[in-house]
């Protein structure tokens, strides 16, 4: 059940990351889905957010999304 709760919160991050407009909502969501994955995973949700919060920050620099 946990892992069902997790995976349908990743998908609503995931479907929204579209409405998002600057680097501070991408850090959010970035950071978000970092450690629902981690956790869903067994890794650390720590480290999963705060590499989800750079990718996200830093994804339109790399041309990833506008």
């Amino acid at each position: 059940m946990r892992k069902s709760i997790l995976s349908l919160a990743l998908i609503s991050i995931t479907a929204l990351a579209g409405c998002l407009d600057n680097d501070a909502e991408r850090a959010v969501a970035g950071g978000l889905a970092g450690a629902l994955i981690a956790d869903t995973t067994g890794g650390n949700a720590t480290t999963g957010a705060l590499a989800g919060a750079a990718a996200g920050a830093l994804c339109d620099d790399a041309g990833l999304c506008n």
